[in-house]
């Protein structure tokens, strides 16, 4: 498969290049506007074709599939160019930093019958997955960042959306009630909470963007035990006595925090030309819409709460 990655910088670097470059089945083409990354990227990763452009690379050749790494501001235009190529596309989280965009470029995607995914690597880590299975009723995930307090819309689509879309994606049964908590001081969020609640379950998500120490923490509760990932490395069982489990030291970074397997996803879902989980995409993304909206509604220095039905 011919695959073109646009944008490479850090998580392009960290976790993505080093899964693609190391598939025999990908003939990779990098593309960037910065000239000096791209040459650095292309000899620390041995690729050889470079362009400086989107435009640039699709007048060239053309590609199965593309992998989107850009600035978050940058992917609308960037989604549109390829899908408009009929390129499935893989978007590296969020497809776009509010909904309407975001619904735009799901819309295009379905038009032109071109697979488009946005980027959840929660959704592929093995010790989440196993999660899904476990009899719980109670899901807690904390992802928070030390002092790191922020302009609402970044930290949202940038960063709480992987803790919303976990939820989601672990909730046993339909979302029927939500709850949204932010704390907003300045205009930078420092905290924010989400609940999602249905028929026999409770999903609570947190972030504190000033708190003591990045980490990233996740709970399912019920039927006598506590499951916990830690920085979705180390596993602790609870069951009236306690069992620590750490990844194995052997275990590849990309595949314990499930890039490996989504990178297969995608590329399966380009290869056959499957059509999109628009709504899966949707419904993570309108979420975090409704948290923007609450932030901009709360006090300066204070705390407000709102809950509602998923559907209003």
């Amino acid at each position: 498969m011919r695959v073109l990655m646009v944008g490479v910088g850090d998580i392009a670097r960290k976790a993505y290049l080093p899964v693609l470059s190391a598939r025999p089945d990908v003939e990779l083409h990098l593309a960037t506007r910065n000239r000096a990354v791209l040459e650095d990227a292309g000899r620390t990763f041995r690729v050889a074709d470079r362009y400086t452009s989107v435009a640039e690379a699709l007048s060239a050749t053309t590609f199965d599939a593309a992998f989107v790494h850009a600035a978050t501001p940058a992917h609308p235009e960037l989604v549109r160019t390829l899908l408009e190529h009929d390129v499935p596309t893989f978007v590296d989280k969020p497809l776009a930093d509010n909904i309407a965009d975001a619904e735009a470029l799901v819309a295009l995607a379905l038009r032109r019958d071109t697979p488009i995914m946005a980027g959840f690597n929660r959704r592929f880590a093995p010790d989440y997955v196993a999660l899904r299975t476990v009899d719980a009723d109670l899901f807690i995930m904390e992802k928070h960042r030390h002092g790191q307090p922020d302009l609402p819309r970044r930290v949202v689509f940038d960063d709480f959306i992987h803790v919303v879309d976990t939820l989601l994606f672990l909730t046993p049964a339909p979302v029927l009630r939500r709850t949204i908590e932010t704390h907003v001081e300045r205009g930078l969020l420092h905290a924010v909470t989400l609940t999602l609640a249905g028929d026999g379950f409770t999903s609570i998500g947190t972030m504190h963007r000033d708190s003591g120490l990045d980490e990233e923490r996740l709970d399912a509760i019920g039927r006598g035990a506590r499951r916990t990932v830690l920085n979705l490395s180390d596993r602790v069982d609870a069951a009236g006595t306690q069992r620590h489990h750490r990844r194995g030291d052997w275990t590849p970074v990309g595949r314990q925090r499930g890039f490996e397997a989504m990178c297969d996803a995608f590329l399966d879902m380009a290869r056959e030309r499957r059509p999109a989980d628009a709504a899966a995409i949707l419904q993570t993304h309108e979420l975090c819409e409704a948290i923007v909206r609450h932030t901009q509604s709360s006090s300066v220095a204070g705390r407000a709460a709102s809950t509602e039905s998923p559907g209003r």
